[in-house]
C-alpha cells in the first residue's frame, strides 16, 4: 500500500510559526511532525509515501529528501506553482503516483500512534474507510456518526485526517481546489464508506497554543 501525507496548507492558523517554517516540519518532542508519520509508516510497513507540498514547499523536499534515511522511498506531487489544492484537489494531483490501489490518506497536522494497516483492503463497492476519534474540545460536536461499520452524515465522532482511500471516489472530480468532504458525504448517501473509532493517541496539532501543549505532554511523558 501506498501512503499520502497531506502537507500543502498554509497553517494560517499556526501563525507567526508558519510565517518562515511549512507546518509539517514545525517541531513535536525535537522532530518534525511529519517525521513522526514517516517513522510510522515505515514502522508499520508503508515505504512508498507520497507528499503534497505547496506553503515553503521547498522546505519539506530539502529536509526529507528521497526518504532513504528513514528507510522508505517519498515522493512529491508539488503544488507550490498553483498553491494548495485542498484535500481533494492534492489527491487528485497525486493519484498518478498513488496508482490503482486502495491508499491511506493522513493529515500532516495530527500527532497519533495509531497503527497503519499495510494490507487492508476495501470491500466490494466500498469507496472509503475512515478513522473516528472521540471528540477533542476545539470540535465538541463532532463531524461523523458510525452505524455498525458505516459511516453517516450526522455529528458523533470527529474525522481524525487518516483515510483508505480507492481511486475510484474520485472519478469525474475535475483538476482544480476542491475537499475531499463532499465527495465522502455523497459517498455516505450510498453506503460507501465504512469506518472504525480509535481510541488511542490522536491530537490535531492546529494552533500554537495545541503544538506548546504537546510538547508540553511530551516532555512529562519522557
Amino acid at each position: 500500500m501506498k501512503a499520502m501525507i497531506l502537507a500543502a496548507g498554509l497553517g494560517t492558523r499556526m501563525k507567526p510559526l508558519t510565517d518562515h517554517t511549512p507546518k509539517p516540519l514545525l517541531k513535536v518532542g525535537g522532530i518534525p511532525l511529519i517525521v513522526w508519520h514517516i517513522e510510522r509508516l515505515a514502522h508499520d510497513g508503508i515505504k512508498d509515501i507520497v507528499i503534497n507540498v505547496a506553503h515553503l514547499g521547498y522546505k519539506i523536499i530539502d529536509t526529507l529528501a528521497d526518504g532513504s534515511e528513514w528507510g522508505v522511498n517519498i515522493y512529491y506531487s508539488d503544488e507550490q506553482e498553483e498553491g494548495c489544492l485542498e484535500s481533494a484537489g492534492g489527491i487528485i494531483k497525486a493519484l498518478p503516483l498513488l496508482g490503482d490501489e486502495t491508499f491511506l490518506v493522513v493529515n500532516g497536522d495530527i500527532f497519533t500512534d495509531y497503527e497503519f494497516l499495510e494490507h487492508r483492503k476495501l470491500a466490494e463497492g466500498i469507496l472509503a474507510h475512515l478513522v473516528l476519534v472521540p471528540n477533542p474540545d476545539h470540535n465538541p460536536d463532532g463531524d461523523f456518526a458510525l452505524d455498525g461499520n458505516k459511516i453517516v452524515d450526522n455529528k458523533q465522532y470527529t474525522f481524525s485526517g487518516i483515510g483508505y482511500y480507492s481511486p475510484k471516489l474520485f472519478d469525474g472530480i475535475a483538476y482544480g481546489k476542491s475537499s475531499t468532504i463532499p465527495l465522502l458525504r455523497a459517498a455516505m448517501k450510498e453506503g460507501k464508506v465504512t469506518g472504525e473509532l480509535f481510541e488511542g493517541e490522536w491530537q490535531d496539532i492546529g494552533t500554537p497554543q495545541r503544538l506548546e501543549d504537546l510538547n508540553a505532554q511530551l516532555f512529562n511523558r519522557y
